[in-house]
Parts: structure tokens; C-alpha cells; sequence
């Protein structure tokens, strides 16, 4: 069982940011992670920026995005900036991919919904042809390009991890065919993951892949006053999906006691994550710390 953490995200003082990195390793978490959200009210910091800056503030651990909404994005770019970052951190990074779903606003990005699956699937086949072709010849439907080179290549080869975020069985076995792990989101129940893990398993039967990886971000609140927790932790996410629909997300988070946190994310574990994201909403370092040491020696 391995265990990552949620780096602090929020517009915070950088060297805030340091110290909960620089603890998190000092703990023995397996990675640090952060997540996508380019418009919205929240004041998040870009997950590209911060891994950079992660990548500066670490030595050992590793460091990812769940995920990275690849149909918005150029996979040029994105592959571009991805191989810097596994070079700067000398092969440290892990890439979470995912569709984002039809409700993004695609016209502010030059994209559309239309073809989605489509557009997401041929964006990762570029990226990882230019991960690893000396140069690359692609006639896709949405991107073309002719006998191009990109370099440096990165440090993990073939490439960095690619995970996927998926909620649909669908999703669900794309990710084994094309990707090296799927991870539950964290605006997903419990429930939901128990649902999509056996899908997973069969899958990485049919198409031969036992050493993929399952995963689960898991938003959560420790609190010795368990009803303060779960006050903070809804209105946490509230301000973290406004405008999304997905109506009160109290329900997918852990929270509650030390106990009460054992038992959640237990129960994460019995459905079969391999690896779990914690992901605390606020005063993320004393989180951590109460994590690390009233909650993980129960579950290791």
C-alpha cells in the first residue's frame, strides 16, 4: 500500500509550499500530486508551475497532475513541457490524462466536445510518439506533423507513467489498453471506485497487463470534532466546484476522527487502490502530519 499526498494548491506563500514538501519526503509519502482547474473562482496555482517548482524543492519523491485535461491543451506543448519537467526532476514525473467531460467551456480553449474520445486518444498517441520516436511523422484528424524531432527525450523510459482519470466503464478500459495505472477521482464516491476497480481487473486480463496500477484521490478532513470536519470539508469543495455540476460533494470525501478516517479510507483500500491520494482541503501541513501519525500506521 503507498500513499501520496495533495500539494497545497491555493494561491499559498511558496515557502509554505517548500516546508510541506520537504516534510512530505521527509515522511516517507511515495508522491506528491497536484490537479487541473485553469478557470474558476478558487485561486489554484497551475499544476505545470507548481511540479516545476516541486521538482526544485525535492529530492526523492515523485510528482504528478490528476489529472491534465488533454483535449483542451496542444499535445505538442503538453509533451513538450512534461519531458522538461522529467528532466528537471530527473525522471520523478507521473502524468495523469483524462476527457474532463462534455461541460467544459471548450470554446475558450480553441477545442470542442465534439469527437472528444477521439481528440483525447490521438493527443496521447502524439505525445508519446514524440517521447520516443527520433522524429515524427502524424496525419491525425486533429494534428499533423511532418518528419518533426523533439528533444531532450525524458528520463523515464519508454515515457513517464501515463494515468488516467475515468469514470465510466469505458473510460475504465481505455485506461488499461493505452495508460500504465487509472485513478479514481476524488469527485467520486467510494462506492463508485469498488464499481470500476473489478472492470479494471478484467481488463488488465484480456489485454495482458498485470503490472497496472489502481489508484484513488480521496478529499478528506481529520478532526478531533468530527462534525467541524465535515462542515470544513463540504464548504471546502464547494468553493473548489463551483459552477461544476455536481451538486454537494460532502459525500465523496473522508472524514471525521482519526477513527473515522481509518475506516474510510480502509474501506478505499479494501475496494482495491494500490495507491491512495490524500488530498486534505485546508491547513494541509497539519493535516499531513495528523495523517502521518494518528491515521497511516493503521492502515500499513
Amino acid at each position: 500500500m503507498r500513499f501520496s499526498v495533495a500539494i497545497p494548491q491555493f494561491a499559498v506563500d511558496p515557502r509554505e509550499v517548500r516546508r510541506f514538501l520537504v516534510r512530505a519526503e521527509e515522511l516517507g509519502f511515495d508522491g506528491a500530486w497536484t490537479q487541473e482547474q485553469i478557470i474558476g473562482s478558487k485561486p489554484v496555482i497551475s499544476p505545470l508551475e507548481l511540479l516545476a517548482y516541486a521538482a526544485a524543492c525535492t529530492e526523492r519523491i515523485r510528482l504528478g497532475c490528476a489529472v491534465f485535461v488533454t483535449p483542451l491543451r496542444n499535445p505538442v506543448h503538453l509533451a513538450k513541457s512534461i519531458t522538461s519537467l522529467d528532466q528537471l526532476s530527473g525522471g520523478r514525473i507521473d502524468v495523469g490524462v483524462g476527457t474532463g467531460g462534455k461541460f467544459r467551456p471548450f470554446a475558450a480553449f480553441d477545442s470542442s466536445p465534439e469527437h472528444l474520445v477521439t481528440r483525447f486518444t490521438e493527443g496521447l498517441d502524439l505525445m508519446k510518439r514524440l517521447w520516443t520516436e527520433p522524429s515524427v511523422t502524424f496525419d491525425g484528424q486533429f494534428w499533423q506533423l511532418k518528419d518533426a524531432p523533439m528533444e531532450p527525450k525524458p528520463v523515464q523510459r519508454p515515457h513517464p507513467p501515463v494515468w488516467f482519470g475515468a469514470n465510466h466503464p469505458n473510460a475504465v478500459r481505455r485506461a488499461v489498453r493505452l495508460g500504465n495505472g487509472f485513478i479514481g477521482a476524488g469527485s467520486s464516491t467510494t462506492a463508485k471506485f469498488t464499481e470500476l476497480v473489478p472492470i479494471a481487473r478484467a481488463a488488465m486480463q484480456e489485454y495482458g497487463r498485470p503490472d497496472f496500477q489502481i489508484a484513488k484521490r480521496v478529499y478528506l478532513a481529520v478532526d478531533d470534532d468530527a462534525a467541524r470536519a465535515k462542515t470544513r470539508i463540504g464548504e471546502a469543495l464547494g468553493a473548489l466546484y463551483a459552477g461544476f455540476p455536481l451538486g454537494d460533494l460532502t459525500s465523496v470525501a473522508v472524514h471525521g476522527t482519526p477513527d473515522d478516517v481509518v475506516r474510510g479510507l480502509r474501506e478505499v483500500k479494501d475496494a482495491g487502490a494500490e495507491m491512495i491520494l490524500l488530498n486534505p482541503m485546508f491547513d494541509e501541513l497539519e493535516q499531513m502530519e495528523r495523517l502521518s501519525k494518528d491515521v497511516l500506521p493503521q492502515l500499513t
